[in-house]
């Protein structure tokens, strides 16, 4: 097969690029820009192109398929040509699916816990020795890449994202992948620049369920309103299964699975008990036994930059999540206030996506950062800018939070001055973002204000 991807350099297609010249597919792309990780994995395969730019001369009759990202836009030059050779064009779920169609797939979506529930199965199916393909939004230990295809697997783990799936294809990646067996584990307004309203964000999950096919499953959180309106949207030969929490107890800062033994787990919070009560479900589904996931699941450490503990003292700790969304940001915080009650709690978010930085979502924050001992929020206005939105200040961030004690910055040398004239003693440190504060390195920030 012979495959040519408009655009490699992302984090998805670059990722999918190195799964099909793993399968021994003969792969090119262009891109007028590519950086790191994606161009040092590029350029060991010998994937990189030789020149920035789009090439419409790439394009060739003998081509199986293109494959077109998102960062290409719509009068790309090498789509153009592709589209006048009548050349097959897909985008990049679309061609996950085509890869998959014969195998059990498993879908993980809802606005959170996507990444880490399609984590905990994956590495479960991995110590059980089950052999599978997958797709994941983040690098995770014992894994190479962030997708993997192969000839002989029989199921396929995907991560389900609602997001758009290329520039000539508007609709919500995950419609594209038709599960077998779907997991929901949660919905939360995210992604206004697409979704306008809410009304129709949630319809993007409707239509999610829709999808899964005939005697397929449906595992969702039973706790969320908004997936028990629209589970009724599923075939009637879909199996309908609800989940919670496994049963779980906390003892000096370790968490613990119930049973006839405990099993002790690397992970906490009320969230990842929910999405680790979805991976059960899910993997039962496929034949995993109590026993072998309960064992397997409890070397589980947690995916990159969710709950990632990146520094420690003998007095304190420093996570780093990802959480930008309300409703992960409430999620994360609530997590960490259960698992060290007895230690102050300095929270400190960026507003980084075109979502979290819109003044008319602002108030969807609201209160999310109350039990936070020591709040913070950080901004940068160029970045709004950027995203072409209207300017939004200080005080509209404080009356969205509508948090009496929090405090915003938009210069990130003024957010290192306070963090530095912090107390650490008996404290956890918690940095949530999608970005990384207009520069900042994080980890290395996160070890020295811990000393």
């Amino acid at each position: 097969m012979k495959i040519h991807f408009i655009a490699i350099g992302g984090s998805a297609m670059h990722n999918l690029a190195l799964a099909l010249y793993g399968k021994g597919y003969q792969v090119s792309g262009s891109d007028d820009e590519i950086f790191e990780p994606s161009r040092s994995r590029l350029e060991k395969d010998g994937l990189l192109p030789a020149q920035w730019g789009w090439f419409p001369e790439k394009i060739t009759p003998d081509l199986d398929a293109v494959i077109l990202g998102m960062h290409a836009r719509e009068d790309n030059p090498e789509l153009i040509k592709a589209r006048e050779l009548g050349l097959r064009i897909y985008s990049y779920p679309e061609y996950l699916y085509e890869q998959t169609k014969d195998k059990k797939r498993i879908i993980v979506g809802g606005s959170h816990g996507k990444t880490t529930t399609t984590s905990m199965i994956m590495h479960v199916l991995k110590k059980c020795g089950v052999e599978f393909d997958y797709m994941v939004g983040a690098l995770l230990d014992g894994f190479d890449t962030m997708v993997h295809l192969s000839h002989s697997s029989k199921v396929a783990v995907f991560e389900g994202d609602e997001y758009l799936s290329s520039p000539i294809d508007l609709r919500p990646k995950f419609h594209h992948y038709r599960p077998d067996i779907a997991i929901l584990t949660g919905i939360a307004w995210d992604h206004m620049n697409v979704f306008p309203t809410f009304s129709n964000y949630v319809e993007q999950f409707a239509h999610f369920i829709e999808t899964i096919q005939e005697n397929g499953s449906l595992i969702f959180y039973q706790g969320d309103e908004n997936i028990r309106q629209i589970t009724c949207r599923a075939h009637p030969s879909v199996k309908v299964i609800p989940y919670e929490c496994l049963p779980h107890t906390t003892r000096n800062g370790k968490t613990y699975l119930r049973g006839n033994e405990e099993t002790e787990l690397q992970i906490f919070g009320l969230h990842n008990m929910q999405n680790l009560a979805a991976a059960f479900l899910a993997c039962r589904e496929i034949g995993i036994p109590e026993s072998d996931f309960l064992k397997a699941i409890a070397s589980y450490k947690g995916a990159a930059k969710r709950l990632q503990k990146i520094a420690e003292t003998p007095q304190s700790i420093a996570y780093l999540d990802f959480a930008h969304s309300p409703s992960k940001l409430k999620a994360t915080i609530q997590a960490v206030k259960e698992q060290y009650p007895d230690k102050k709690l300095i929270a400190c978010m960026e507003l980084h996506t075109f979502s979290s930085l819109n003044a008319a979502f602002l108030p969807q924050y609201k209160n999310c950062m109350d039990q936070a001992d020591t709040p913070v929020v950080f901004f940068n206005p160029e970045v709004v800018a950027h995203k072409k939105l209207p300017a939004i200040e200080a005080e509209d961030v404080k009356k969205g939070f509508d948090c009496q004690h929090l405090r915003v910055f938009t210069d990130n040398r003024q957010l290192l001055d306070y963090l530095q004239q912090q107390e650490y003693g008996n404290t956890v440190l918690l940095i949530m973002t999608s970005g990384n504060f207009s520069g900042i390195d994080i980890k290395a920030t996160a070890r020295q204000l811990l000393g």
